[in-house]
Formats: structure tokens, C-alpha cells, sequence
């Protein structure tokens, strides 16, 4: 299978971490590109992606699919183990929210970077995402004992891929100043190989 890839996105480093958790990394060539929002759209993505986003998954059987969660659930099909996406809906449910917690907040990053970025930013708008983004570092200050004694789930590496994107492009935020609990999960869920060898990279 083919991805179109990058080693500065986030959510294509949700779809890798997931790849490493089931076993499936090797499998995929990755096709290295440049997306954003804000620039030209790339023709070789939008050629298989109509929404120019990465990351867009060629299946083997030449099937597109695109949006990270659905690259994800994808690759959670073939864990041969406890699915990352639960059937329970005691799992489940809670899984989901986290995902989408996680998906939430790093929408709100890469639009706050973005923002950031221009000539003359919109200061209602940089107001806006960071204040979404604090929030949310206060929820899960509340909610890591519960992260911590769930088990291992895409909620999980939905919101590590968000932690550690403010890591890689918001350091001046001290994000662990005030929020001790999220930060020691945060520690321990680097830990993993597939948060390791997944690490971002600006090239």
C-alpha cells in the first residue's frame, strides 16, 4: 500500500503510530509531499484526494481512503490483537471522544500556526485557537488517571500526536507548566516504540 506522507504532519503521524502498533509499517511505501491549506493545492494528492490532505492511503487493491481516522481505522482492521478502535461500547464511546479530542486540538494547532505565519495575522482568530487549545490541555489535565488506567486506544494516540505536535512547533507554550498529570502520561506514552520511530522531523 501506498501513503502520501509527511514527516512534519501530524495526523500522518497519528496513521504511522497506528501502522507501528499493528504491525503493518513495513508494508507501506510512503510518498513523501508538501501539503497546506494555505498554499497552492498539490496535484499529485489531489489527483487521488479531492480535499488535498495527507494523509491519503492507497490500499493495495487500489482503494483511496482519506482523513486519518478512517487511514486508521484501516490499519486497526488488520490487529490481530485488542483494536485500538474497541467494539465494547464501555470502550468504545470514551475512545472515540479522546480521538476526537485529539483530532480536535490539532486542527486548532495547525490553523494557529498557520494564522501566526501571515503577513497580518487575524488576532481574533489567533485568540480563538489558542484559547481552544488551553482548554482542552485543562480537560486533560482532569481526565489523565482516567488516560492512564484505560487501555492503550486510538484516544490515546490521538491526543499524544497533539501533545507532542506542540512540542515540535508551539515550545514556547510550556504546555506541562500547570497541567503535571497530563504531562507524566504524556512521559510514559513517548515511551513507546511507535511514538519513537514516528518522531517529527522538519524536512
Amino acid at each position: 500500500m501506498k501513503m502520501y506522507w509527511s514527516s512534519r504532519s501530524p495526523f500522518v503521524r497519528k496513521a504511522m503510530v497506528v501502522a507501528h502498533e499493528v504491525g503493518l509499517a513495513d508494508r507501506i511505501e510512503k510518498i513523501p509531499v508538501v501539503v497546506s491549506s494555505t498554499m497552492k493545492p498539490t496535484p499529485e494528492v489531489m489527483r487521488n484526494n479531492p480535499l488535498n490532505k495527507i494523509p491519503t492511503l492507497i490500499t493495495d487493491d487500489g482503494m483511496v481512503l482519506f482523513e486519518s481516522v478512517v487511514v486508521c481505522e484501516y490499519f486497526d482492521s488488520f490487529n490481530k490483537g485488542a483494536k485500538l478502535f474497541p467494539t465494547d461500547p464501555k470502550l468504545r464511546w470514551p475512545a472515540l471522544r479522546w480521538q476526537a479530542l485529539g483530532s480536535g486540538m490539532l486542527e486548532a494547532e495547525i490553523l494557529w500556526r498557520s494564522e501566526t505565519r501571515r503577513p497580518n495575522p487575524l488576532q481574533i482568530a489567533v485568540d480563538g485557537f489558542e484559547e481552544k487549545v488551553k482548554t482542552s490541555l485543562d480537560l486533560l489535565e482532569k481526565e489523565a488517571a482516567a488516560l492512564s488506567a484505560a487501555a492503550y486506544c486510538i484516544g490515546h494516540i490521538s491526543i499524544a500526536c497533539a501533545l507532542a505536535y506542540l512540542d515540535f512547533r508551539f515550545t514556547e507554550l510550556d504546555w506541562r507548566a500547570g497541567h503535571p498529570k497530563l504531562a507524566a502520561w504524556f512521559a510514559e506514552v513517548s515511551k513507546r516504540p511507535s511514538m519513537q520511530a514516528t518522531a517529527f522531523i522538519d524536512v
